[in-house]
Protein backbone atom coordinates (compact mmCIF):
# COMPACT_ATOMS: atom_id res chain seq x y z
CA UNK A 1 0.00 0.00 0.00
CA UNK A 2 2.83 2.36 0.96
CA UNK A 3 4.59 1.57 -2.30
CA UNK A 4 1.37 2.25 -4.19
CA UNK A 5 0.98 5.65 -2.47
CA UNK A 6 4.62 6.55 -3.21
CA UNK A 7 4.17 5.53 -6.84
CA UNK A 8 1.01 7.62 -7.08
CA UNK A 9 2.78 10.64 -5.51
CA UNK A 10 5.65 10.22 -7.97
CA UNK A 11 3.21 10.03 -10.87
CA UNK A 12 1.42 13.17 -9.66
CA UNK A 13 4.73 15.01 -9.34
CA UNK A 14 5.74 14.03 -12.86
CA UNK A 15 2.36 15.18 -14.15
CA UNK A 16 2.88 18.54 -12.48
CA UNK A 17 6.32 18.88 -14.04
CA UNK A 18 4.92 17.94 -17.43
CA UNK A 19 2.12 20.44 -17.00
CA UNK A 20 4.59 23.18 -16.15
CA UNK A 21 6.74 22.35 -19.14
CA UNK A 22 3.70 22.59 -21.42
CA UNK A 23 2.87 26.15 -20.33
CA UNK A 24 2.29 28.39 -23.31
CA UNK A 25 3.01 32.02 -24.04
CA UNK A 26 -0.04 34.28 -23.75
CA UNK A 27 -1.32 36.50 -26.64
CA UNK A 28 -1.46 40.07 -25.27
CA UNK A 29 -0.10 42.34 -28.06
CA UNK A 30 -2.39 44.40 -30.30
CA UNK A 31 -1.86 46.24 -33.61
CA UNK A 32 -0.29 49.37 -32.07
CA UNK A 33 2.31 47.36 -30.16
CA UNK A 34 2.88 45.18 -33.23
CA UNK A 35 3.64 48.24 -35.38
CA UNK A 36 5.76 49.67 -32.56
CA UNK A 37 7.86 46.49 -32.43
CA UNK A 38 8.32 46.48 -36.22
CA UNK A 39 9.24 50.17 -36.47
CA UNK A 40 11.21 50.05 -33.22
CA UNK A 41 13.19 47.02 -34.38
CA UNK A 42 14.15 48.75 -37.65
CA UNK A 43 14.55 52.41 -36.73
CA UNK A 44 17.54 52.24 -34.46
CA UNK A 45 21.04 53.60 -34.24
CA UNK A 46 22.05 52.80 -37.82
CA UNK A 47 20.25 55.79 -39.36
CA UNK A 48 22.36 58.09 -37.19
CA UNK A 49 25.73 56.60 -38.23
CA UNK A 50 25.55 54.61 -41.46
CA UNK A 51 24.66 57.58 -43.74
CA UNK A 52 28.12 59.11 -43.17
CA UNK A 53 29.89 55.90 -44.16
CA UNK A 54 27.59 55.50 -47.17
CA UNK A 55 28.29 59.10 -48.22
CA UNK A 56 32.03 58.40 -48.11
CA UNK A 57 31.53 55.29 -50.24
CA UNK A 58 29.30 56.89 -52.88
CA UNK A 59 30.29 60.56 -52.94
CA UNK A 60 27.00 61.45 -54.63
CA UNK A 61 23.83 62.68 -52.89
CA UNK A 62 21.62 61.32 -55.67
CA UNK A 63 23.24 57.89 -55.39
CA UNK A 64 22.93 58.05 -51.62
CA UNK A 65 19.20 58.82 -51.76
CA UNK A 66 18.76 56.22 -54.50
CA UNK A 67 20.34 53.53 -52.34
CA UNK A 68 18.08 54.40 -49.40
CA UNK A 69 14.95 54.35 -51.56
CA UNK A 70 16.00 51.21 -53.45
CA UNK A 71 16.93 49.31 -50.31
CA UNK A 72 13.63 50.38 -48.74
CA UNK A 73 11.56 49.21 -51.71
CA UNK A 74 13.37 45.87 -51.88
CA UNK A 75 12.90 45.36 -48.15
CA UNK A 76 9.24 46.32 -48.57
CA UNK A 77 8.86 43.63 -51.24
CA UNK A 78 10.42 41.15 -48.83
CA UNK A 79 7.98 42.22 -46.12
CA UNK A 80 5.02 41.85 -48.51
CA UNK A 81 6.17 38.36 -49.38
CA UNK A 82 6.70 37.45 -45.74
CA UNK A 83 3.29 38.87 -44.82
CA UNK A 84 1.53 36.14 -46.83
CA UNK A 85 3.36 33.41 -44.91
CA UNK A 86 2.92 35.16 -41.57
CA UNK A 87 -0.81 35.40 -42.21
CA UNK A 88 -1.23 31.67 -42.84
CA UNK A 89 1.23 30.37 -40.19
CA UNK A 90 0.91 32.24 -36.89
CA UNK A 91 3.16 30.42 -34.45
CA UNK A 92 5.78 31.55 -31.95
CA UNK A 93 9.18 31.25 -33.61
CA UNK A 94 8.12 32.98 -36.82
CA UNK A 95 10.44 32.29 -39.70
CA UNK A 96 11.94 29.26 -37.95
CA UNK A 97 8.50 27.63 -38.17
CA UNK A 98 8.10 28.93 -41.73
CA UNK A 99 11.35 27.25 -42.82
CA UNK A 100 10.28 24.06 -41.11
CA UNK A 101 7.09 23.97 -43.19
CA UNK A 102 8.93 24.95 -46.37
CA UNK A 103 12.14 22.94 -46.30
CA UNK A 104 12.10 20.62 -43.28
CA UNK A 105 14.00 20.40 -40.01
CA UNK A 106 17.57 20.80 -41.29
CA UNK A 107 17.11 24.17 -43.01
CA UNK A 108 14.87 25.37 -40.16
CA UNK A 109 17.55 24.43 -37.67
CA UNK A 110 20.28 26.22 -39.66
CA UNK A 111 18.12 29.33 -39.70
CA UNK A 112 17.42 29.13 -35.98
CA UNK A 113 21.09 28.56 -35.23
CA UNK A 114 22.07 31.48 -37.49
CA UNK A 115 19.61 33.68 -35.59
CA UNK A 116 21.33 32.67 -32.37
CA UNK A 117 24.94 32.62 -33.61
CA UNK A 118 25.08 35.88 -35.55
CA UNK A 119 21.90 37.43 -36.99
CA UNK A 120 19.88 38.55 -33.98
CA UNK A 121 22.55 38.36 -31.29
CA UNK A 122 24.90 40.29 -33.59
CA UNK A 123 22.15 42.84 -34.14
CA UNK A 124 21.59 43.19 -30.39
CA UNK A 125 25.33 43.61 -29.84
CA UNK A 126 25.83 46.21 -32.59
CA UNK A 127 22.71 48.26 -31.79
CA UNK A 128 23.50 48.44 -28.10
CA UNK A 129 27.14 49.20 -28.94
CA UNK A 130 25.93 52.41 -30.61
CA UNK A 131 24.00 53.34 -27.47
CA UNK A 132 27.23 53.08 -25.49
CA UNK A 133 29.25 54.92 -28.15
CA UNK A 134 26.94 57.94 -27.98
CA UNK A 135 27.12 57.82 -24.19
CA UNK A 136 30.65 59.14 -24.59
CA UNK A 137 29.13 62.37 -25.85
CA UNK A 138 28.30 63.00 -22.19
CA UNK A 139 30.70 60.78 -20.23
CA UNK A 140 34.17 59.62 -21.17
CA UNK A 141 34.18 55.88 -20.63
CA UNK A 142 37.41 54.19 -19.48
CA UNK A 143 39.67 52.39 -21.93
CA UNK A 144 43.00 50.61 -21.87
CA UNK A 145 46.18 52.01 -23.34
CA UNK A 146 47.06 50.85 -26.88
CA UNK A 147 49.79 48.65 -25.40
CA UNK A 148 47.31 46.81 -23.19
CA UNK A 149 44.78 46.50 -26.03
CA UNK A 150 47.47 44.96 -28.23
CA UNK A 151 48.53 42.55 -25.51
CA UNK A 152 45.52 40.26 -26.06
CA UNK A 153 44.67 39.61 -29.70
CA UNK A 154 42.93 36.59 -31.21
CA UNK A 155 43.99 35.70 -34.76
CA UNK A 156 41.53 33.70 -36.87
CA UNK A 157 42.38 32.42 -40.38
CA UNK A 158 40.59 34.33 -43.20
CA UNK A 159 38.85 36.44 -40.57
CA UNK A 160 41.64 38.53 -39.11
CA UNK A 161 42.43 39.70 -35.62
CA UNK A 162 39.92 40.25 -32.86
CA UNK A 163 40.75 42.66 -30.04
CA UNK A 164 38.46 42.03 -27.04
CA UNK A 165 40.16 44.69 -24.90
CA UNK A 166 39.81 47.52 -27.43
CA UNK A 167 37.34 50.24 -26.40
CA UNK A 168 36.64 48.26 -23.23
CA UNK A 169 34.55 50.93 -21.48
CA UNK A 170 32.02 51.07 -24.34
CA UNK A 171 31.90 47.27 -24.48
CA UNK A 172 31.28 46.89 -20.75
CA UNK A 173 28.43 49.40 -20.82
CA UNK A 174 27.00 47.61 -23.87
CA UNK A 175 27.00 44.27 -22.06
CA UNK A 176 25.35 45.84 -19.00
CA UNK A 177 22.49 47.31 -21.10
CA UNK A 178 21.97 43.98 -22.87
CA UNK A 179 21.66 42.18 -19.54
CA UNK A 180 19.38 44.89 -18.13
CA UNK A 181 16.94 44.76 -21.05
CA UNK A 182 16.99 40.97 -21.04
CA UNK A 183 15.95 41.05 -17.39
CA UNK A 184 13.17 43.57 -18.17
CA UNK A 185 11.75 41.23 -20.81
CA UNK A 186 12.16 38.30 -18.44
CA UNK A 187 9.61 40.04 -16.17
CA UNK A 188 6.85 39.89 -18.81
CA UNK A 189 6.05 40.42 -22.50
CA UNK A 190 3.41 43.04 -21.66
CA UNK A 191 6.03 45.05 -19.75
CA UNK A 192 8.55 44.70 -22.59
CA UNK A 193 5.88 45.59 -25.16
CA UNK A 194 4.84 48.67 -23.18
CA UNK A 195 8.46 49.89 -23.07
CA UNK A 196 8.72 49.25 -26.81
CA UNK A 197 5.62 51.31 -27.55
CA UNK A 198 6.82 54.27 -25.47
CA UNK A 199 10.36 54.31 -26.86
CA UNK A 200 9.24 53.87 -30.48
CA UNK A 201 6.77 56.75 -30.22
CA UNK A 202 9.36 59.02 -28.60
CA UNK A 203 12.07 58.35 -31.18
CA UNK A 204 9.73 58.78 -34.17
CA UNK A 205 8.58 62.12 -32.76
CA UNK A 206 12.20 63.16 -32.13
CA UNK A 207 13.23 62.26 -35.69
CA UNK A 208 10.27 64.13 -37.16
CA UNK A 209 11.24 67.16 -35.08
CA UNK A 210 14.85 66.98 -36.35
CA UNK A 211 13.69 66.80 -39.98
CA UNK A 212 11.27 69.72 -39.65
CA UNK A 213 13.73 71.85 -37.69
CA UNK A 214 16.46 71.24 -40.27
CA UNK A 215 14.31 72.61 -43.10
CA UNK A 216 12.65 75.41 -41.10
CA UNK A 217 15.50 76.71 -38.93
CA UNK A 218 18.61 75.24 -40.56
CA UNK A 219 20.88 77.31 -42.79
CA UNK A 220 20.97 74.64 -45.48
CA UNK A 221 21.25 74.60 -49.25
CA UNK A 222 19.01 72.72 -51.67
CA UNK A 223 21.95 72.51 -54.08
CA UNK A 224 23.43 69.88 -51.75
CA UNK A 225 20.86 67.40 -53.11
CA UNK A 226 22.55 67.35 -56.54
CA UNK A 227 26.17 68.39 -55.85
CA UNK A 228 28.58 65.47 -55.68
CA UNK A 229 31.85 65.41 -53.78
CA UNK A 230 34.97 66.54 -55.72
CA UNK A 231 35.92 62.87 -55.90
CA UNK A 232 32.98 60.70 -56.85
CA UNK A 233 33.91 58.11 -54.24
CA UNK A 234 36.32 57.61 -51.39
CA UNK A 235 38.47 55.37 -53.61
CA UNK A 236 38.24 56.27 -57.32
CA UNK A 237 39.99 53.04 -58.31
CA UNK A 238 37.18 50.98 -56.78
CA UNK A 239 34.34 49.97 -59.10
CA UNK A 240 31.02 51.75 -58.70
CA UNK A 241 29.18 48.42 -58.38
CA UNK A 242 31.39 47.44 -55.46
CA UNK A 243 30.77 50.76 -53.72
CA UNK A 244 27.02 50.60 -54.29
CA UNK A 245 26.93 47.06 -52.87
CA UNK A 246 28.88 48.21 -49.80
CA UNK A 247 26.57 51.18 -49.28
CA UNK A 248 23.49 49.03 -49.84
CA UNK A 249 24.70 46.67 -47.11
CA UNK A 250 24.64 49.61 -44.71
CA UNK A 251 21.12 50.57 -45.77
CA UNK A 252 19.91 46.99 -45.50
CA UNK A 253 21.22 46.81 -41.95
CA UNK A 254 19.17 49.83 -40.91
CA UNK A 255 16.08 48.29 -42.55
CA UNK A 256 16.72 44.94 -40.90
CA UNK A 257 14.41 43.80 -38.12
CA UNK A 258 11.06 43.96 -39.98
CA UNK A 259 10.55 40.21 -39.51
CA UNK A 260 11.08 40.29 -35.73
CA UNK A 261 7.35 40.44 -35.14
CA UNK A 262 6.87 36.97 -36.65
CA UNK A 263 8.98 35.50 -33.85
CA UNK A 264 6.38 36.44 -31.25
CA UNK A 265 3.28 35.56 -33.29
CA UNK A 266 2.02 33.36 -30.44
CA UNK A 267 1.79 36.46 -28.23
CA UNK A 268 -0.07 38.66 -30.76
CA UNK A 269 -3.86 38.95 -30.74
CA UNK A 270 -5.41 37.71 -34.00
CA UNK A 271 -1.94 37.19 -35.53
CA UNK A 272 -3.27 36.10 -38.94
CA UNK A 273 -4.66 39.61 -39.48
CA UNK A 274 -2.58 41.76 -37.15
CA UNK A 275 0.91 40.72 -38.33
CA UNK A 276 0.38 41.32 -42.10
CA UNK A 277 -1.23 44.69 -41.37
CA UNK A 278 1.55 45.58 -38.95
CA UNK A 279 4.25 44.69 -41.50
CA UNK A 280 2.74 46.89 -44.19
CA UNK A 281 2.17 49.88 -41.90
CA UNK A 282 5.53 49.53 -40.18
CA UNK A 283 7.51 49.31 -43.45
CA UNK A 284 5.84 52.40 -44.92
CA UNK A 285 6.55 54.41 -41.76
CA UNK A 286 10.19 53.33 -41.72
CA UNK A 287 10.87 54.12 -45.38
CA UNK A 288 9.33 57.56 -44.88
CA UNK A 289 11.51 58.22 -41.82
CA UNK A 290 14.75 57.13 -43.48
CA UNK A 291 14.32 59.08 -46.70
CA UNK A 292 13.18 62.20 -44.82
CA UNK A 293 16.07 62.19 -42.37
CA UNK A 294 18.64 61.68 -45.16
CA UNK A 295 17.15 64.63 -47.00
CA UNK A 296 17.58 66.68 -43.80
CA UNK A 297 21.20 65.54 -43.45
CA UNK A 298 22.00 66.53 -47.04
CA UNK A 299 20.18 69.85 -46.78
CA UNK A 300 22.43 70.89 -43.88
CA UNK A 301 25.69 69.15 -44.82
CA UNK A 302 27.21 68.81 -48.30
CA UNK A 303 27.95 65.20 -49.10
CA UNK A 304 31.73 65.61 -48.74
CA UNK A 305 31.27 67.11 -45.24
CA UNK A 306 28.76 64.41 -44.36
CA UNK A 307 31.28 61.75 -45.44
CA UNK A 308 33.82 62.97 -42.89
CA UNK A 309 31.39 63.11 -39.98
CA UNK A 310 31.70 60.57 -37.18
CA UNK A 311 28.35 61.43 -35.62
CA UNK A 312 26.42 62.86 -38.57
CA UNK A 313 23.12 63.36 -36.75
CA UNK A 314 24.86 65.23 -33.95
CA UNK A 315 26.68 67.46 -36.46
CA UNK A 316 23.41 68.29 -38.20
CA UNK A 317 21.68 69.08 -34.90
CA UNK A 318 24.60 71.28 -33.84
CA UNK A 319 24.33 73.20 -37.10
CA UNK A 320 20.59 73.73 -36.53
CA UNK A 321 20.37 74.27 -32.75
CA UNK A 322 23.87 75.39 -31.83
CA UNK A 323 25.91 73.90 -29.00
CA UNK A 324 22.94 72.22 -27.35
CA UNK A 325 21.98 70.45 -30.58
CA UNK A 326 24.70 67.83 -30.36
CA UNK A 327 23.60 66.86 -26.86
CA UNK A 328 19.96 66.63 -27.93
CA UNK A 329 20.65 64.34 -30.87
CA UNK A 330 23.06 62.20 -28.86
CA UNK A 331 20.25 61.66 -26.36
CA UNK A 332 17.90 60.87 -29.25
CA UNK A 333 20.34 58.28 -30.62
CA UNK A 334 20.61 56.66 -27.20
CA UNK A 335 16.82 56.65 -26.88
CA UNK A 336 16.45 55.08 -30.31
CA UNK A 337 19.14 52.44 -29.80
CA UNK A 338 17.73 51.55 -26.40
CA UNK A 339 14.26 50.95 -27.84
CA UNK A 340 15.56 48.98 -30.82
CA UNK A 341 17.70 46.77 -28.64
CA UNK A 342 14.70 46.11 -26.39
CA UNK A 343 12.51 45.12 -29.34
CA UNK A 344 15.15 42.80 -30.77
CA UNK A 345 15.76 41.14 -27.41
CA UNK A 346 12.03 40.71 -26.83
CA UNK A 347 11.36 39.05 -30.19
CA UNK A 348 14.50 37.03 -30.90
CA UNK A 349 14.50 34.80 -27.83
CA UNK A 350 11.25 33.24 -29.05
CA UNK A 351 13.12 31.56 -31.93
CA UNK A 352 15.36 29.49 -29.64
CA UNK A 353 12.33 28.85 -27.45
CA UNK A 354 10.44 27.42 -30.45
CA UNK A 355 13.46 25.33 -31.46
CA UNK A 356 13.69 23.85 -27.97
CA UNK A 357 9.97 23.03 -28.01
CA UNK A 358 10.62 21.12 -31.25
CA UNK A 359 13.52 19.32 -29.51
CA UNK A 360 16.02 20.96 -31.88
CA UNK A 361 17.75 22.94 -29.14
CA UNK A 362 18.59 22.49 -25.48
CA UNK A 363 15.46 21.42 -23.60
CA UNK A 364 15.81 23.98 -20.82
CA UNK A 365 15.58 26.83 -23.36
CA UNK A 366 11.97 25.80 -24.13
CA UNK A 367 10.69 26.38 -20.60
CA UNK A 368 8.17 29.11 -19.80
CA UNK A 369 8.59 30.92 -16.51
CA UNK A 370 5.60 29.86 -14.35
CA UNK A 371 5.01 33.35 -12.97
CA UNK A 372 6.09 35.78 -15.71
CA UNK A 373 5.06 33.54 -18.65
CA UNK A 374 8.21 34.41 -20.60
CA UNK A 375 10.99 32.26 -22.12
CA UNK A 376 13.43 33.25 -19.37
CA UNK A 377 16.20 30.74 -20.14
CA UNK A 378 16.15 31.69 -23.83
CA UNK A 379 16.52 35.36 -22.89
CA UNK A 380 19.48 34.69 -20.63
CA UNK A 381 21.28 32.51 -23.19
CA UNK A 382 20.73 35.18 -25.82
CA UNK A 383 22.16 37.84 -23.51
CA UNK A 384 25.26 35.75 -22.81
CA UNK A 385 26.13 35.14 -26.48
CA UNK A 386 25.37 38.76 -27.42
CA UNK A 387 27.93 39.83 -24.83
CA UNK A 388 30.49 37.43 -26.32
CA UNK A 389 29.95 39.04 -29.75
CA UNK A 390 30.34 42.50 -28.21
CA UNK A 391 33.82 41.51 -27.07
CA UNK A 392 34.67 39.95 -30.45
CA UNK A 393 34.35 42.87 -32.81
CA UNK A 394 33.37 46.36 -33.81
CA UNK A 395 30.12 47.90 -34.98
CA UNK A 396 30.87 47.71 -38.72
CA UNK A 397 32.26 44.15 -38.56
CA UNK A 398 29.18 42.88 -36.72
CA UNK A 399 26.70 44.60 -39.04
CA UNK A 400 28.41 43.46 -42.25
CA UNK A 401 28.61 39.90 -40.93
CA UNK A 402 25.00 39.60 -39.86
CA UNK A 403 23.58 41.29 -42.97
CA UNK A 404 25.33 38.82 -45.30
CA UNK A 405 23.94 35.82 -43.42
CA UNK A 406 20.51 37.43 -43.06
CA UNK A 407 20.07 37.90 -46.79
CA UNK A 408 20.83 34.25 -47.50
CA UNK A 409 17.76 33.36 -45.46
CA UNK A 410 15.73 36.29 -46.82
CA UNK A 411 16.18 34.80 -50.30
CA UNK A 412 15.14 31.35 -49.08
CA UNK A 413 12.19 32.77 -47.15
CA UNK A 414 10.84 34.63 -50.17
CA UNK A 415 11.25 31.55 -52.36
CA UNK A 416 9.26 29.70 -49.72
CA UNK A 417 6.11 31.47 -50.96
CA UNK A 418 6.34 29.42 -54.14
CA UNK A 419 7.01 26.27 -52.11
CA UNK A 420 4.00 26.77 -49.82
CA UNK A 421 1.66 27.62 -52.71
CA UNK A 422 2.33 24.05 -53.90
CA UNK A 423 2.63 22.26 -50.54
CA UNK A 424 -0.28 24.00 -48.78
CA UNK A 425 -2.59 25.22 -51.57
CA UNK A 426 -5.79 24.95 -49.52
CA UNK A 427 -4.53 26.70 -46.37
CA UNK A 428 -6.45 29.99 -45.79
CA UNK A 429 -4.39 33.06 -46.65
CA UNK A 430 -5.78 36.26 -45.07
CA UNK A 431 -3.29 38.18 -47.22
CA UNK A 432 -1.79 37.21 -50.58
CA UNK A 433 1.37 38.93 -51.80
CA UNK A 434 0.70 41.60 -54.42
CA UNK A 435 2.00 40.84 -57.91
CA UNK A 436 2.58 37.12 -57.41
CA UNK A 437 4.69 35.51 -58.87
CA UNK A 438 6.69 38.50 -60.17
CA UNK A 439 7.15 40.47 -56.95
CA UNK A 440 8.51 37.52 -54.91
CA UNK A 441 10.67 36.45 -57.88
CA UNK A 442 12.25 39.89 -58.13
CA UNK A 443 13.14 39.79 -54.46
CA UNK A 444 14.57 36.26 -54.64
CA UNK A 445 16.75 37.10 -57.65
CA UNK A 446 18.03 40.31 -56.08
CA UNK A 447 18.73 38.73 -52.70
CA UNK A 448 20.65 35.83 -54.27
CA UNK A 449 22.65 38.22 -56.47
CA UNK A 450 23.42 40.44 -53.50
CA UNK A 451 24.76 37.49 -51.49
CA UNK A 452 27.01 36.30 -54.35
CA UNK A 453 28.39 39.79 -55.07
CA UNK A 454 29.03 40.45 -51.38
CA UNK A 455 30.95 37.20 -50.97
CA UNK A 456 32.96 37.86 -54.13
CA UNK A 457 33.79 41.43 -53.09
CA UNK A 458 34.79 40.33 -49.58
CA UNK A 459 37.14 37.63 -50.85
CA UNK A 460 38.58 39.92 -53.53
CA UNK A 461 39.25 42.70 -51.03
CA UNK A 462 40.94 40.24 -48.69
CA UNK A 463 43.11 38.76 -51.46
CA UNK A 464 44.12 42.25 -52.62
CA UNK A 465 45.07 43.21 -49.08
CA UNK A 466 42.55 46.07 -48.90
CA UNK A 467 40.59 44.41 -46.09
CA UNK A 468 41.97 42.39 -43.16
CA UNK A 469 38.61 40.66 -42.62
CA UNK A 470 36.23 38.53 -44.65
CA UNK A 471 33.06 39.33 -42.76
CA UNK A 472 30.89 37.09 -44.94
CA UNK A 473 33.18 34.10 -44.29
CA UNK A 474 33.11 34.87 -40.56
CA UNK A 475 29.31 34.75 -40.70
CA UNK A 476 29.34 31.40 -42.53
CA UNK A 477 31.85 30.10 -39.98
CA UNK A 478 29.51 30.96 -37.10
CA UNK A 479 26.60 29.26 -38.86
CA UNK A 480 28.72 26.14 -39.53
CA UNK A 481 29.47 25.87 -35.81
CA UNK A 482 25.88 24.76 -35.35
CA UNK A 483 26.19 21.61 -37.48
CA UNK A 484 27.62 19.35 -34.73
CA UNK A 485 24.77 20.42 -32.45
CA UNK A 486 22.21 19.52 -35.13
CA UNK A 487 23.48 15.95 -35.36
CA UNK A 488 23.61 15.76 -31.57
CA UNK A 489 19.96 16.81 -31.26
CA UNK A 490 18.93 14.43 -34.02
CA UNK A 491 20.72 11.52 -32.34
CA UNK A 492 19.24 12.44 -28.95
CA UNK A 493 15.72 12.56 -30.36
CA UNK A 494 16.17 9.25 -32.15
CA UNK A 495 17.37 7.55 -28.94
CA UNK A 496 14.44 9.01 -26.97
CA UNK A 497 11.95 7.72 -29.54
CA UNK A 498 13.62 4.30 -29.48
Amino acid sequence: MAKHVQAQEKSDAQAQIGSASEQKLVPTLGLYTTVAIIVGSMVGSGIFMKPALMASQLGSPLLLLGVWIGAGLLTFIGALTNAEIAGMISATGGQYVFFQRMYGNFVAYLYGWAIFAVIQTGSIASITFIFSTYTEYFIQLPRFTPEVEQSFIIHLPFIGKLMPLANIGVKLLTMFIICLLSFVNYLGVRFGGMIQGVFTTLKVVAMAFLVLASFIFGNGNAANFITSAPTAAANPSTSLIFLVVMATAGAFWTYDGWNNITYIAGEVKEPNRTIPRGLLIGMLITIGIYVSINLAYLYILPVEVMAKSKLVAADVATAVFGGVGGSLIAACVMLSAFGTSNGTILASARVYFAMAREKMFFTSIGRVHPKFQTPGNALFLQAFWSCVLVLSGTFDMLTDTLIFVTWIFYAMGAYGVFVLRKKMPDTPRPYKVFGYPYIPAIFVIFAATYVVITLYNDVTAYMNGTSPLINSVFGLFLVALGLPFYFYFQRRNASEEA
